[in-house]
């Protein structure tokens, strides 16, 4: 018993051991990293009412309140507001990265060093699209940071955090590499790289590093019902931020391509239905009338597999690879259409804000019951002239009634269709010849015009013609 005893503790222990052997020290790594990781404060000054002037001390009465609100005179005050970031030292000049909204509209940016040491920062650039802020302070020798190729990162490979969450200076935390390549809602431009790695409010702009004790990104976000962490955090790749970093450096603003195109994802359907053996690329929905697309010879319905020789594997990747292309410059798109594929040659355009946007006609006709009913579940009728020339369209059908399996693909009313696959569509009567020589249980594609957009429904004919 004894002897059975002493080796479940050998076992035991031997156990112990090799799982200690496996998890990571991140002791070293701190050490010689931690001193370029800084705290980075701002103040911002905001304008609040004061109250009453001349009476600091009213009943507690709402009535009574309420009538010297509206009868005396209100006084502006000034009040100073105050929030905390992450940043990190990139060059020993006192260059310093960190987030864009960590700045955002301060009036006065602190820098505090892990020696205590504080500097008054200026902001040499800010790009609001990656969320990358570039910092300045005046001096010299101080400790910086290495960059990593996160394009070497590996899903499930530890990584490492350092910053100052709640105003907690030095703060490391750890976690693995959960995603790479993340797109979030309304960041278009940065290929997140997500971790669960502990970040809260504070960790915003400080480093992510890798084993090797390279920064491989930039902490930005977190996913939170709570406001708190939950598992889920993004950062920002290090080679997306210092692109801009150069760029800010160089100018002071950030420039990126644009050609003019509105897109949606390829899916098994809609890859079906265009011919495609693979959903991969990105469908062309519309394109921007006299814009740098259209000038290439580019059409709705088009499917980009590959832009300036990089595939395109799916229609978020796409976004990233125009913007980062010089404006001015060539690049090379590989389209597939009608079956095959050609090349076209785009000369990219520079991103605008403020774009005006064209609004959909809710105009109604005569309704008309057609065909298309009986093989999709949709009733539609030719758009009147003044419909076509508020959407600068020369054709199309307006859709009245939706049922079947039109009303299962999330087709409305008032959608307009714009064409099938690649062909355009004048009228009814087209558009119902077209479906005639669908075959049963065939996916098509519709082109839908919607509000301020186009994209791709796929639709399963299920009826024969």
């Amino acid at each position: 018993m004894l002897k059975r005893l002493s080796l479940v503790v050998v076992a035991t222990l031997m156990s112990s051991v090799l799982w200690a052997k496996e998890l990571p020290d991140f002791t070293e790594l701190v050490e010689k990293q931690g001193a370029a990781v800084v705290n980075v404060s701002t103040t911002q000054a905001v304008q609040t009412q004061a109250g009453l002037q001349g009476l600091p001390n009213l009943p507690e009465n709402e009535a009574f309140n309420e009538f010297f609100k509206r009868f005396a005179p209100q006084m502006p005050r000034e009040q100073e507001s105050q929030s905390l970031g992450s940043g990190f030292i990139i060059s020993a000049d006192g260059y310093i990265l960190t987030n864009a909204h960590v700045v955002d509209r301060a009036d006065k940016i602190t820098v505090r060093l892990s020696d205590k040491r504080e500097f008054k920062a200026k902001i040499i650039g800010a790009d609001k699209r990656t969320d990358v802020a570039l910092l300045k302070i005046e001096a010299t020798a101080l400790p910086k940071v290495n960059l990593g190729n996160p394009d070497l990162l590996k899903v499930g490979e530890w990584v490492l955090a350092i910053g100052s969450p709640f105003g907690f200076d030095s703060s490391v935390t750890a976690g693995i590499v959960s995603a790479k390549g993340r797109s979030l809602p309304q960041e278009n431009f940065v290929p997140f790289i997500q971790t669960d790695v502990a970040i809260n409010p504070g960790n915003s702009g400080g480093p992510l590093f890798n084993m090797r004790g390279e920064v491989v990104g930039i902490n930005s976000q977190i996913y939170s019902r709570s406001g708190g962490y939950m598992g889920l955090s993004f950062s920002i790749p290090i080679d997306v931020a210092m692109d801009v970093v150069n760029q800010l450096r160089a100018s002071g603003k950030v420039t990126r391509g644009r050609i003019g195109i509105s897109i949606q994802e390829v899916t098994r359907e809609l890859a079906d239905s265009f011919g495609l053996s693979k959903p991969n690329g990105a469908l062309i929905s519309g394109v921007e009338k006299g814009g740098p697309a259209d000038k290439a010879g580019v059409l709705p319905s088009d499917v980009i597999l590959k832009f300036d020789g990089k595939l395109v594997t799916n229609s978020v990747d796409l976004p990233r690879m125009v913007a980062a292309t010089k404006p001015g410059s060539k690049a090379t798109v590989q389209l597939w259409r009608k079956g095959a594929a050609l090349d076209v040659s785009v000369v990219v355009g520079e991103i605008q804000d403020g774009a005006d946007k064209s609004k959909q006609s809710e105009a109604k006709t005569e309704q008309a019951m057609t065909p298309s009913m009986l093989r999709l579940g949709l009733s539609v009728t030719d758009l009147s002239a003044a419909q076509k020339a508020e959407l600068q369209v020369s054709g199309g059908v307006l859709i009245e009634d939706v049922k079947g399996a039109a009303a299962r693909s999330e087709l409305q009313r008032g959608d307009v269709i714009l064409g099938i696959g690649n062909i355009e569509i004048r009228n009814v009567d087209q558009f119902n010849e077209i479906l005639k020589k669908v075959p049963q249980g065939k996916s098509v594609a519709l082109l839908i015009r919607r509000n301020d957009g186009a994209l791709y429904v796929p639709i399963r004919l299920d009826e024969k013609p």
